[in-house]
Order: structure tokens, then sequence, then C-alpha cells
């Protein structure tokens, strides 16, 4: 157990530590961290290999005035036991408990939520500004912890860019770890490369200045000279030295697990007037041998047993998912048609897509933490002939919009988009929820949107995505996929599937809560009322013959999404229903509502939000209250249905 950690309550206490106290400490998180993932799934690999950083960057700096913004902020476990949440740590991504992120409501020293890459220059360049302006009292350091991964967003260029003209005094620790969370890819991840294999550029200044300044020359002719040649061999051993170019001072490499060095040269660049990039090389999953060797397969393990310190068996899950169903359908997509290629984010892993990279090695392309590029790039491929599929979350996908505007829907290109984690994720909470992908994209000309209710829908909205002549969306959650027991309706562009008519009340179920929307309309049926089930399979273009057909006919309608309700699919169906006069006062809508979700698990979420088989039976319920006690309790009722209104399963 820990002797230690407990102790500290915060960044003050570190430094009444001893070297080798730090070091013990830092061995207590990392098991800390190891208990903790036995527990849940959490971000391992990640903060295994900034225990040490965070350990000098507390030890160096004092962050209740200092500011520290941690770009991708999974990796802030150690700092978050760092900083008074040692009694709370083990609530960390459960509902009620701690973010797995930065969270300014939990700590003083959180600034930012920081779910997404990239972003840390630019935040930390406005905090130097905005305190230059305000002209706080005392002076402030700004440091930002960037991993490498996130150097292959463009807004980080756009941020150093800025930074490097104004000349700013702030630090942006570079967490060099060759990953972000499959291996870098592209011209970037070779460059650092090639830093890593050259010895401290502070050191090859230092040598070359003292010899340069022995040669026998003056003037400005010496002068040119000395900066030729230090500019010559700079070019030639370094690559250009791309950080210098932007107007940074390069410190580094740096040894990420030795904390006195990384003391030493975070003090530098505390010390040095001017923009500062320190490069600091970590191992990721660093002292826990297997997620060493592994860190792809321990980015966020599943509850993981420790049978010895080089042996673990995960807690696995025999269920398929919907990133699974995906990756299956694209595989055999690509197995029948030679111009389907995929297109991932850095995210290869995460959509389970090892095995269409293994067999497809010149069809797969992983352009890095480059959303925005990546559907630009898709447009492209499509332009020249190609079938590009672009899989990625939901949520990074929001990174993308104008290129989805500008590059593909505006051009009409057959680009399809499969938005895996759609709706909630889960204990990633806020910065991770796929709840907004209908809503931004409804909007867009030419682009179709399509949800699948269940496991049957998945591989025939991919084939169907596949033969249209346009852009095509189709979100799914991360979630366990589950199959309605029934013979699926052929999937016809732009129609519905009734999977049975009810003369009192219709439930119209858009993507995976179907199941859900099931087992209430069983229950209903049980109490009396004859409630029916719609599978919407599209939210644009949407089936207005049988969606509206229902607002007519029923005495209620519920429309049911794991989406934001602004501008959601329940919002499609209101607009439609108000395009043909038809009244609405019998029609409800569920799903997320217009605020930010936490963390928890998606099951405990759902319910709170009432979008359980249980709060949609509620809601039915309260819909039904002003019928008829008769009509309530009555079986049938005389109605022509596209269906029998009794289930067919």
């Amino acid at each position: 157990m820990e002797e230690l950690l407990p102790k500290i309550r915060c960044p003050e206490d570190l430094r009444a530590l001893s070297h080798s106290q730090l070091v013990q400490l830092a061995g207590e998180i990392r098991e800390a961290l190891c208990r903790l993932a036995a527990t849940r799934t959490t971000h391992f690999a990640s903060n295994l290999g900034v225990v040490e950083l965070t350990l000098a960057l507390h030890t160096t700096f004092d962050f209740r005035k200092d500011r520290l913004v941690w770009d991708t902020g999974h990796q802030v476990y150690a700092h978050k036991l760092v900083t008074g949440r040692y009694n709370r740590f083990f609530t960390i991504r459960t509902k009620g408990g701690l973010m797995g992120y930065p969270n300014p409501a939990e700590s003083l020293f959180d600034l930012f939520i920081t779910g997404h890459a990239g972003t840390s220059v630019s935040t930390l360049l406005g905090l130097k500004c905005g305190d230059d302006l305000l002209r706080a009292e005392e002076a402030r350091h700004h440091v930002a912890v960037v991993g490498d991964g996130a150097l292959s967003c463009g807004i980080v260029y756009e941020a150093l860019n800025n930074a490097g003209g104004l000349k700013k005094r702030l630090i942006v620790v570079l967490n060099d770890n060759k990953m972000s969370i499959c291996p870098r890819t592209g011209g970037l991840a070779e460059y650092l490369d090639r830093l890593r294999m050259t010895r401290s550029y502070a050191q090859f200044k230092r040598e070359l200045s003292r010899f340069l300044h022995r040669l026998p020359l003056i003037g400005d002719t010496a002068e040119r000279l000395v900066m030729q040649i230090k500019e010559a061999i700079k070019a030639g051993l370094l690559g250009g030295m791309f950080f210098e170019e932007l107007g940074f001072h390069y410190l580094g490499p740096v040894d990420g697990h030795n904390i006195r060095q990384l003391q030493k040269y975070l003090a530098m660049s505390r010390d040095f007037d001017g923009p500062v990039l320190l490069h600091v090389v970590t191992e990721k999953g660093h002292g826990f041998q297997p997620a060493a060797a592994d860190p792809v397969a321990f980015h966020t393990p599943a509850p993981l047993h420790q049978q010895n310190k080089a042996e673990v068996r995960f807690c696995k899950v025999s269920a398929r998912s919907y990133t699974e169903l995906m990756r299956d359908a694209i595989l055999q997509q690509m197995r029948r048609n030679p111009k389907v290629v995929v297109i991932v984010a850095a995210m290869c892993q995460g959509n389970m897509l090892e095995p269409v990279r293994e067999e497809f090695p010149d069809r797969f392309f992983d352009v890095g933490i480059c959303e925005s590029h990546a559907v630009a790039f898709a447009a492209g491929l499509a332009k020249a002939g190609l079938r590009p599929i672009v899989d990625i979350y939901s949520t990074f996908l929001q990174r993308s919009y104008d290129q989805i505007f500008q590059e593909v829907a505006l051009q009409n290109l057959p680009v399809t988009m499969t938005m895996d984690r759609s709706g909630l994720v889960g204990p990633d909470g806020p910065t991770h929820h796929g709840c907004f992908d209908m809503a931004f994209l409804r909007h867009l000309p030419n682009l179709v949107i399509m949800a699948p209710g269940d496991e049957a829908d998945v591989a025939l909205m991919l084939d169907l995505a596949l033969r249209l002549d346009s852009p095509t969306a189709i979100r799914y959650p991360k979630a366990t996929a589950e199959q309605v027991p029934r013979t699926p309706a052929p999937l016809d562009y732009g129609k519905a599937e009734v999977l049975w008519w009810g003369t009192d009340g219709m439930i119209i179920a858009c993507g995976a809560l179907l199941p859900e929307c099931v087992r209430a309309a069983r229950r209903l049926r049980e109490e009396g009322l004859s409630v029916g089930v719609i599978n919407a399979r599209f939210v644009k273009p949407l089936d207005t013959q049988t969606i509206l057909r229902a607002v007519q006919e029923c005495d209620f309608v519920l429309t049911v999404e794991e989406g934001c309700l602004p501008g959601g699919f329940g919002s499609a169906v209101l607009e439609a229903a108000n395009e043909a006069g038809i009244d609405t006062q019998r029609l409800r809508r569920l799903g997320i509502p217009d605020r930010f979700i936490p963390h928890g698990e998606r099951g405990e979420l759902l319910a709170d939000l009432e979008l359980d088989s249980s709060g949609i039976l509620r809601a039915a319920r309260q819909m039904a209250r002003h019928l008829p006690a008769a009509r309530r309790h009555s079986s049938h009722r005389s109605a022509s249905t596209p269906k029998s209104e009794s289930p067919t399963f």
C-alpha cells in the first residue's frame, strides 16, 4: 500500500520530499493506477508514462498562480492524485465521481476540460495575453503539455506560429512517446524520431558557438559567415529545426522519466525570456511491462487482473458491439469492391479496424489526429472515382464540419461517414458524448443520414451508402448490439420499418434505442394499450408518409433518439408535421436535453434521461392518460394498418 501518496494533499507537499522520496512516490502512483485499472476501463498506458513529468512540473512551478493546460487531458491521473484528490481518486469515471479529464469544477489546478487534442497552445497563449493585458499583480509562468500525437493537428501550428510571432514567454512541453492512441503516422512523426536520435540541441549550439567564435574573422563578413554555417549545420544535422523556425527556443530531447533532469530543464525553460519548446521523451506504459510492451492494447483496457508482474488477463465481453459489426461490414465491402477505401484519424484500435489495415494496407489510410484533413482527403478520393469510408467518432467528426459542408456536401460526392460513439459514450463524459451529429448534419443539402435500430440494420445501411451517389452518414453508439427478434424488412432508400402498428399510439425509434422502445411497447400492450413501434432508420430523408400518418391517426406519438433534442430527429418530425399542417399536440419528443451530460455508465445515463424502457413506458402512460378507460383496456380498434396490429415476434 502507499506510504507517501495519501499524505500529498496539495502540490506544495511535494517540495518537502527528497529526490529518493519523489522516486518512491512515482512508484506508488503507478501502483494506484494499476489498482484502478483492475476495477474499470481507464486511460492507463498514457498515465503511466507521465508520472515523473507530473512530479517535475509541480515541484518546479506553483500552479496555484502559474498556468498549466494539459492537451488531450486523459493523461491527468497523476496530476489529480497530487492536487488534493487522492481520497476521491477511485471514483474516477464513475457516475458522480471524478472526471477522467481535467475539470475546473473539481480543482483550481484544472483550467479547461480538455478531451480533444491540439488546443492547449491556443488556450495557453490566450491566457498569457490575457494575463499581460490585465497586468496580473504577480508574474505567472504559462505551461502547456502537448502529446506528440497532437502535433498532427493543424490548430497546433496555427498557435505555435502565433506564439512565435508574439514572442510571448510561455513553455510548451512536448510529451513524445512515439504514440497518440495508435502509433503516430506522417512526416512529423519521422521528424521527431530524428530529433530524438540526435544529441541535445542545446549542447550542440553551445559547442558550435564556442567553435565559431574562435575563428579569426571580424566585422559583418564574419557575422554573416557564422550565421550561414550555423544554419547549414542545423539543416544538415537536425532537419531544419522546425520549432526554432517558428520562433521557439528548442530544448531537448530530455529523459521524461528522470525527475532531476526534468526539473533542471523545466527550470531552464522557466527562466528563458521568450517561447520555449521542451522536448520530453517518455515511454507510454512506463513502469508496467505489459503496458510498455503493448501501449495500444493498454490505452483504455478492459478491467484487468494482474497475475504477476508480467502477465495480465482482461475481463472479456462476449457480446458483439456496433463497432465490431461495422468493422465486419466494412471488411465485406472491401473484399467485394476494390474501390472501397477507409480513412481513420488515429483511431484504428478504437474503431477495431486492425483486420482491415492488415488485409488491405494499400486501401487503409490513418491520417493522424486530423479530422478536417480526413474528410477533405476523402473528398479527393471520391472525386477520383473511389468509394471512401471515413470512420471517425461522432465527437471528433465535429472538428471537420466545414469540410463536410464545403468539400463533400456542396460537391455532392459519395463519401460515407461512419460515426462511431454516437449518443452517450459513458465514462468519457461530455467531451466525448456524440450527442450533436444529427443536429449539425441534418441541415446540409445532399447528405443522407441513417441510424441502425439493431444489429440487422448495420450491414444493410453500409451497403446502401456505398451504392448511393451522394454523401452519407451512419451513426451508431458505443454499445452492445441487440437483435430485435423479427424478420427485418428490406432497407429501401428513405423508408422506415414498421414493426407493428398501434391504434392507440406509436413509438418512433431513431437508432439503437429501438430494443428499449420494443420492451416499452410490449409492457403497454400488456396493460391494454395498442402501441406500435416504428424503426425510423432514416433521419434524412425522413419517411414522412409513414411517420406523418402515425402523427395524424394515433392518439399519441413518441419519438425516441439518443441525440440532442434541439435540431435532432424529433425536431425533423415536428418540422415535417408543421409543413403538412398537422396538429402536433399529441407528439412528444424524448432525447438528450439542451445541456451537457456528465459521465457515468451508458445505462445509468439513459435511465437518468428517461431513455430506457422504463422512462419510455412512463412517458407513454402520461400521453395515454387522456384516453377513455374503455379504450385503454381494449385490445383492438378498427383501423387499416400497414402491418398486423400484433407484433410479428
